[in-house]
């Protein structure tokens, strides 16, 4: 069930058990907006664990093509350099010619690994990957922890629900108190203090 349709639910039932029996229970409506502000704290902590969840795939897609980009010049590379030290054992080695060949096949070879001017030799993606994985490594640390937040939300709003039917205060206490917790601990997430 989604969290938005069992947030409405308590709600419901939260109102139902405020009209039944034909008397008025004061403390049912101020769960049942108890109820109304926790399912709205819950959707705000499911976007957030949503753009975390996001934010962690594209990184995790965008660290994968580096890393495979990284391979391909490496191989380019080696065969750039595998074809320089061939023609450079040939019989034919000095010729100006076969030499303008083989400082080039290096020179290309040794820019394909670094190129700090374009940025785009394997030393600089391999950079690239290993931030795009740093990235990716804390939405995913963000994601857990809205996880957490959606999690205690949750119960804080069947606590609540079930303070009504039982009508023991004590849990709609609980149910606020942990409610306004999950949610600081839900901005404390946003501001990057966690």
């Amino acid at each position: 069930m989604d969290p938005a349709e069992m947030a409405q639910e308590h709600i419901e039932q939260v109102e139902h058990h405020a009209h039944g029996g034909g008397h008025d229970d004061r403390s049912a409506r101020r769960i049942a907006v108890l109820v109304a502000v926790l399912a709205a704290m819950l959707a705000i902590a499911e976007t957030g664990e949503k753009s975390s969840q996001n934010d962690y795939l594209t990184h995790h897609i965008a660290a994968s093509d580096d890393w495979a980009f990284f391979q391909a010049k490496n191989i380019r590379a080696s065969v750039q350099r595998a074809a320089a030290d061939v023609m450079d054992s040939m019989p034919n080695s000095a010729d100006p010619a076969v030499r303008k060949r083989i400082d080039a096949a290096r020179a290309d070879a040794a820019r394909l690994r670094d190129d700090p001017a374009a940025g785009d030799g394997s030393k600089q993606i391999a950079e690239k990957a290993r931030t795009e994985e740093e990235l990716r490594e804390h939405a995913f640390h963000k994601y857990h922890l809205f996880e957490v937040v959606v999690g205690a939300l949750q119960i804080a709003i069947v606590l609540s629900s079930v303070s009504v039917v039982t009508r023991v205060m004590m849990l709609a206490y609980g149910a606020a108190t942990f409610g306004a917790l999950a949610g600081l601990f839900g901005l404390a997430i946003v501001a990057g203090l966690v």
